[in-house]
């Protein structure tokens, strides 16, 4: 047993409302600078839909994540050689047509053009190429367009007939929900594997994975080898990069900016304790349906003495413990048994996790029931487990009568009625209420400060003898 800590993040898509505050604060704070102009590392996709980039959950065209051949592990990529053949001509490297040709307008024709005899207009122009340009596509192109043609094209549809047959394009019967995207931080990166140079890597302290521009050397491997196609390349500086699941802010006790500027308060953040001596056996499960099980038996009960006592050796902090022990993702994913990892199929071992989304009752069902069960709800429980599961509806419809239990228990608690018949205490019911319907940031995050002797050191060094002084010394210690 080998005790890890690792920072993990799950997001209840019943809140979330579609505004891209938390695209937009990121790319403010991580991507506005020349050559990421096309880069969202956090974006808010519209399904049934066609997603950022576009597709990107083929994983036959893509061939990105993990796979099982002969009961071992390998890259889907390829090995080092296939992969190096492939350096100069990569046809599962997405290209620019699969994000969005990021693009600006001629706002100076309109300030600096002459007398004419027809209004001035902005015309747009590439960031990329400085040539004019025709706007054909761009990030959330498709947002909000449930039931038209992007809608039909979700791949989660089109691979699957049966979730296919059931997906009605009535408007009575349409629906629409959000998906919220970042960085999973796994714990069987692809990325990691497949970078020639050892430029990714996973912070030992936190789990963060993060990308070293120093040794970063723009082989783009990792881009395509990422199955959630979140590693991204900067045309600019001809260098990869990533959601750093803003660490800086985690250094300081603080959640990550899209965490903490959510208008609809849907993502918990805290500390999870995880085996590390169970992750290779864990991605090589053999049923796809049964790796998210494994996942959650990789993570580790943080009140168990043996945990905490292999904790201690590895050298996680006290205050991690006690984070891991008061840890809302914990309780969520473990203990309440609410939320999946999204395509835990692809074997990497997400680290952000989905509580699934309840919808309204079916149109013919509307007269007879004020409040559906899992499969009386406009979204098809097949579509969900496609990308939560990998195809197992049961863990879905679980969780959404879980989730209809707690409304109903609430509603018996303020206007009367019968309480659920779900197997759960009335204690553990409140305490779900609590947590996804009313919890404050507090209860919601909770990230303990970092506890490093090499910090202290650093910190005290700066102030002795100066900043420079400190940062040369830091650099040989890394």
């Amino acid at each position: 047993m080998r005790i890890k800590a690792q920072i993990s993040m799950v997001m209840n898509l019943d809140k979330c409302l579609g505004c891209h505050t938390c695209s937009v604060t990121c790319k403010n704070t991580w991507t506005n600078r020349k050559g990421t102009e096309y880069m969202y590392f956090n974006n808010v996709e519209t399904r049934p839909g066609v997603g950022y980039p576009r597709g990107w959950e083929d994983q036959d065209k893509w061939r990105g994540g993990w796979e099982l051949k002969g009961g071992k592990l390998r890259l889907r990529s390829g090995n080092a050689l296939v992969r190096l053949l492939k350096v100069f001509h990569n046809p599962q490297q997405p290209g620019v047509d699969d994000y969005f040709e990021p693009w600006t307008y001629d706002y100076e024709e309109l300030t600096t053009s002459k007398r004419r005899e027809h209004q001035p207009v902005a015309r747009p122009r590439s960031l990329m190429t400085g040539e004019r340009m025709d706007i054909e596509w761009g990030p959330n192109w498709d947002d909000d367009l449930a039931g038209t043609d992007y809608a039909r094209q979700d791949y989660d549809l089109v691979r699957s007939n049966e979730v296919g047959r059931k997906i009605k394009m009535d408007m009575e019967d349409l629906f629409m929900r959000y998906l919220p995207r970042v960085c999973n931080h796994c714990l069987n990166p692809a990325c990691v594997a497949a970078c020639p140079s050892g430029a990714i890597y996973k912070r030992d302290e936190d789990g963060v994975v993060v990308i070293s521009q120093d040794a970063c050397r723009g082989w783009r491997a990792c881009v395509p080898s990422c199955p959630y196609k979140k590693v991204f390349y900067n045309w600019e500086t001809n260098k990869s990069e990533k959601c750093t699941f803003c660490y800086p802010r985690l250094e300081s006790g603080m959640p990550s900016v899209c965490s903490d500027t959510c208008v609809g308060r849907l993502r918990y953040m805290g500390v999870l304790l995880y085996d590390m001596d169970k992750v290779k056996d864990a991605a090589s499960t053999e049923d796809p349906k049964q790796i998210w099980r494994a996942i959650k038996d990789v993570i580790a009960d943080p009140t168990d003495p043996a945990v905490i006592a292999s904790a201690q050796a590895e050298g996680v902090p006290a205050s991690w413990i006690a984070a891991a022990q008061d840890s809302p993702v914990y309780k969520l994913i473990k203990e309440w048994g609410l939320a999946l990892p999204l395509h835990a199929e692809y074997r990497t071992l997400p680290m952000v996790w989905y509580v699934p989304p309840m919808s309204p009752i079916l149109t013919n069902l509307a007269a007879q029931a004020n409040m559906a069960e899992a499969d009386e709800m406009r979204i098809p429980l097949e579509y969900l487990a496609e990308l939560f599961s990998a195809g197992d509806v049961e863990p879905v419809k679980e969780i959404i009568n879980k989730l209809v239990a707690v409304r109903l228990h609430m509603r018996a608690v303020e206007v009367g009625g019968p309480e659920p018949e779900c197997g759960l205490p009335v204690e553990t019911l409140e305490a779900i209420y609590r947590m996804l319907a009313i919890a404050k940031r507090d209860a919601r995050f909770n990230i303990p400060n970092e506890e490093s002797a090499v910090r202290v050191e650093r910190l005290l060094a700066q102030r002795e003898r100066g900043f420079a002084a400190a940062s040369q010394k830091a650099r040989f210690e890394v």
